[in-house]
């Protein structure tokens, strides 16, 4: 009888979490035919039919749903023995496996530069997506800690705050905005703005301000990236709202200025988060200790403070 193998496991436990062999041969980063001949190996191993036909797709049967959750037992076990064995080895060796939101990608490598000197054996795999990418990693297991601005509800998440996260109005350089001591928030109302796309949490953050000041600017255009923003609002497209840490320490290098309006920066916060009902490696937990006794620092520079009000301006949104 053909023998049930570790990676068939992982194999089986992706195809049935995602419902699909293609999106766990991208997963796993296998062909679509290797990952088939691994099932169709395991149903011969077990004589149990593991998939079937559905649509165009497949459907995991009663037998796959058992396999996976005797799977996990046996990979959270395994998990706990790696744990142990390079806790012996003072942590030479292992994986942290961590996502990062877009605008993380400015600082995220230096965070992860210093653990790594003091762990110079752990592996690191990094991605970095939107805000909606990142949870639904999160929510499959494919990492164990997340950076990001806005945490979901679910899947429940316990996190520490890492850094200030100031999101700022910016303007191209030749704004009339730009020329005014401070900018009311009334003209935002009608004024072409530019945003992220949805799921991002800088959208996120930047509608939620907006609906509670009660202004209602006009959306010119939705971009995929800090950086297409940048290009778009230099260009004179619109103004938009970005994180501090996104630009350059001097904003006019992007071609594009601070605008000084009432209300801003949005403040908001990096955190560190993972999920409450799973089990860190010894990676990760060293690296949320690791977090915590050194916080990272702001950048060197940072926002422009709002200057002084001119007579008659309050700053209030009216």
């Amino acid at each position: 009888m053909p023998r049930t193998t570790f990676h068939q496991l992982r194999t089986l436990e992706a195809v049935v979490r995602l419902g699909s062999i293609t999106r766990a041969a991208q997963e796993l980063h296998l062909t679509q035919p290797t990952v088939s001949a691994q099932i169709h190996e395991l149903q011969q191993a077990l004589d149990a039919v593991l998939v079937e036909p559905a649509g165009r797709g497949i459907r995991p049967t009663e037998a796959a749903q058992l396999l996976r959750a005797a799977a996990l037992d046996m990979f959270a076990r395994w998990q706990r023995f790696e744990d142990e064995l390079q806790a012996l080895h003072g942590l030479e060796r292992g994986v942290l496996r961590i996502a990062g939101v877009t605008t993380t990608e400015y600082f995220i490598a230096q965070w992860l530069h210093r653990y790594t000197t003091e762990h110079p054996g752990i592996d690191i795999e990094l991605a970095v997506d939107n805000r909606d990418a990142v949870v639904r990693r999160l929510r499959e297991e494919a990492i164990e800690l997340a950076v990001m601005m806005m945490p979901p509800e679910q899947p429940p998440l316990e996190g520490v705050p890492l850094m200030d996260n100031p999101l700022v109005l910016i303007a191209p350089l030749d704004h009339p905005w730009t020329r005014l001591a401070r900018v009311p928030r009334r003209m935002l109302d009608g004024a072409p703005l530019l945003l992220r796309e949805p799921g991002s949490g800088t959208r996120l953050a930047t509608e939620a301000w907006l609906r509670a000041q009660g202004r209602q600017p006009q959306i010119r255009a939705t971009l995929g990236s800090n950086e297409a923003i940048k290009h778009a609002v230099a260009a004179g497209l619109g103004v938009a709202f970005l994180s501090r840490h996104a630009l350059a320490d001097d904003p006019a290098r992007d071609g594009v200025v601070i605008v000084p309006m009432a209300g801003t920066p949005i403040q908001r916060q990096w955190m560190l988060v993972w999920r409450r009902d799973r089990r860190l490696s010894l990676a990760a937990r060293r690296f949320v200790e690791h977090m915590r006794a050194q916080p990272p620092q702001p950048p060197a520079t940072t926002p422009a403070s709002p200057a002084p009000a001119p007579p008659g301006d309050t700053g209030q949104a009216v």
